[in-house]
């Protein structure tokens, strides 16, 4: 097992962190995929579709023709999910990740490292919701490549920003996660963290069924 070492994030990382951040959210759009087409909504729609054609022109192949014709229009749908998210992260704060993280009040971003390469990464900062702040801080931006899962990287990197929060005092640690990423579900879990709401980011989302999972960590000897 390759040895691995967090440290805070450098100028010299900005590439190869918006590299892991966009790979690891695209590779989940194939599960979202998935999931949507599993849902009862989804298959009771592709049911009633391909009734209405059968009855309407009274062959059941241009039935399975006009399902197999919405499957196809539904991917690009979904991964416009995923895609949308990384250009809007790519623009914002992982644009000028030195003033998102490194400069900015209660903040920080850190790398996982193997040897020369960064394999892992995650971001703490005070979260959008006005009534979390001074309250919480939120776990941002967590990802490890594909090829360095399952060597406790991301546990790792999540005890970093549990770490900071606690050490300035704050009594949780809030984030967002999407209900595809299940492995990412499990680690939080097993670091504390508690489902406190879900939602979806847009109407596309709510249409395709497509929800983003809360979750909040209360820190021991919090009176928050």
């Amino acid at each position: 097992m390759a040895s691995y070492r967090i440290r805070q994030y450098r100028e010299q990382d900005y590439d190869a962190v918006r590299t892991l951040f966009a790979r690891g959210i695209l590779e989940h759009a194939p599960a979202g995929y998935r999931h949507i087409l599993r849902s009862a909504r989804a298959q009771l729609g592709l049911l009633v579709l391909f009734v209405t054609v059968r009855v309407a022109v009274g062959y059941w192949v241009l039935g399975l023709g006009a399902v197999a014709l919405v499957l196809a229009a539904a991917w690009p749908l979904v991964r416009s999910l995923s895609t949308s998210y990384v250009c809007d992260a790519l623009s914002t704060d992982l644009c000028d990740i030195t003033s998102s993280y490194m400069r900015a009040p209660n903040s920080c971003f850190w790398v996982a490292e193997a040897g020369e390469t960064v394999v892992g990464m995650v971001a703490v900062a005070p979260p959008q919701d006005p009534a979390e702040r001074g309250v919480a801080l939120e776990l941002k931006r967590m990802s490890v490549s594909k090829d360095y899962r399952g060597r406790g990287i991301s546990k790792a990197l999540c005890g970093e920003v549990l770490r900071f929060a606690r050490a300035r005092g704050y009594g949780a640690v809030v984030l967002s996660t999407s209900m595809v990423q299940v492995a990412a579900q499990r680690l939080y879990e097993g670091q504390g963290f508690r489902k406190v709401g879900s939602s979806s980011p847009s109407l596309l989302a709510s249409l395709l069924c497509f929800q983003v999972f809360r979750y909040r960590c209360d820190l021991p000897g919090s009176t928050a």
